[in-house]
């Protein structure tokens, strides 16, 4: 309600408008309710739900060609009979690591790039939301949105696998360390996809970026690789330079720890010594890319 106050001509001139304010007097859902409502929004954009037409297009399409090999294996192993599937659960990811890569480094600017050009993060944090919710949202969505593009061909091969009516107990060993191999991906990928869109609000700069670490990091450290294979021999430094990429990181893991037979030239992956150095390298990024979206985040706030 506004007050006119009355002027020299009388105050028979002063009037009341009803501008339309109103109080709020529902539920106060606080912080919990907003933060699953950011993770909620943002795991749906992922995938362009919600959003025009063309932004589906190229999630859904990499989701399809990520589960389409999937497919064709299992009907192979159907119709021939076959006694196993012809790859592990936990090679899957790494055979179609180009995909994943590209399918995160579109979504992830998608994801927080926007917030910053547009400078929308001030009114989130004006609301009962605060920086450490915005982060773990944003981190957890991307992250989601990755383990059901991972894992979903992984749950293709394993009911093709039981249809086919192989080994029960061996399918489901190796679907579950299929699952702890997708996991580790996906948080590993999101948090270094999202530090690095959250650098620059230009959409376009950030899948640049994104797709230049992931893909040069895996080429170099495989060129590499291969030519110590080739002229030293020398297995341990083989092992160790797979330290400096995130494909290779996680082959490395999945080697030591869940049974995987590694991509490394030679065939040959960390020792179970080695991989606890792998696995904390993996945890280590894991955790910096959380703290520098925190710091990057404090200050994008104000």
């Amino acid at each position: 309600m506004a007050v006119e106050q009355p002027t020299a001509r009388g105050a028979e001139q002063t009037r009341i408008h009803n501008i339309g304010y109103r109080s709020y007097d529902g539920p106060r859902l606080g912080r919990a309710y907003a933060r699953r409502s950011l993770y909620s929004q943002s795991l749906r954009g992922a995938y362009g739900l919600g959003r025009s037409v063309k932004s589906k297009v190229l999630p859904m399409l990499l989701f399809v060609v990520m589960c389409v090999p999937a497919l064709i294996m299992v009907a192979v192993a159907v119709a021939t009979k076959a006694k196993d599937l012809p790859v592990e659960y936990t090679r899957y990811a790494i055979i179609m690591q180009a995909v994943i890569g590209l399918y995160v480094a579109s979504q992830a600017p998608q994801s927080v790039s926007r917030d910053l050009r547009f400078k929308t993060v001030p009114l989130y944090f004006s609301r009962p939301i605060e920086t450490t919710d915005y982060v773990r949202a944003k981190y957890a969505a991307l992250a989601s949105a990755m383990f059901i593009l991972t894992a979903a061909p992984l749950l293709v091969l394993y009911v093709g696998a039981l249809l086919a009516k192989l080994d029960f107990a061996h399918q489901t060993k190796g679907f579950a360390e299929g699952l702890v191999s997708v996991a580790l991906l996906s948080l590993l990928f999101s948090g270094i996809s999202l530090v690095i869109a959250a650098a620059t609000p230009r959409r376009g700069f950030g899948i640049a970026a994104v797709i230049a670490v992931l893909t040069i990091s895996y080429g170099a450290v495989s060129t590499i690789q291969a030519i110590a294979h080739v002229h030293s021999g020398d297995s341990t430094a083989l092992v160790w330079m797979g330290l400096f990429s995130p494909v290779t990181l996680i082959d490395g893991v999945q080697t030591a720890f869940l049974g995987a037979s590694s991509s490394y030239p030679g065939g040959q992956g960390p020792s179970s010594a080695q991989g606890v150095v792998f696995v904390l390298v993996v945890l280590g990024l894991i955790a910096g890319s959380y703290g520098l979206l925190m710091r990057r985040y404090r200050k994008a706030g104000l």
